[in-house]
């Protein structure tokens, strides 16, 4: 019988680790719905609302930030090909939340109630900001 030349992992495989590492999420403090200004990058200093959250890779997609022209196959026979504009997702360190009371870009902090609910607080004025899905 012919010896294996190599050795077993001892207790994990090599597609175990590697699942564990790609289904990691980023910790996020925006949330769909959120008002948010664009801190760096092409769009810096422009504001938009975000539409989409990806917790697996850090990215968002922000209304009418990064647009991108996309190649549009037609699905259909009625249907026309085209290249329409869509938003493309940005990583979520180039944003920043705006303030409530006075919408200037604020750092957030989170404050657990009495009851135990988390709710983030605006480092500029103290105040709650409100998720808004």
């Amino acid at each position: 019988m012919r010896r294996l030349k190599y050795r077993e992992t001892a207790g994990k495989r090599l597609g175990q680790v590697r699942h564990a590492r790609k289904s990691e999420r980023t910790k996020l403090w925006i949330t769909k719905g959120d008002s948010v200004r664009v801190m760096r990058g092409e769009d810096k200093g422009r504001d938009g609302k975000v539409l989409r959250v990806f917790p697996k890779t850090g990215r968002i997609t922000v209304e009418g930030i990064n647009m991108v022209k996309k190649h549009r196959k037609a699905r259909r026979a009625e249907e026309q090909s085209a290249i329409i504009d869509m938003p493309a997702p940005i990583h979520h360190s180039n944003v920043m939340l705006l303030d409530p009371k006075d919408g200037k870009p604020a750092r957030v902090r989170r404050r657990v109630d009495a009851d135990g609910t988390k709710e983030r607080i605006s480092t500029r004025s103290g105040e709650a900001i409100p998720r808004t899905r």
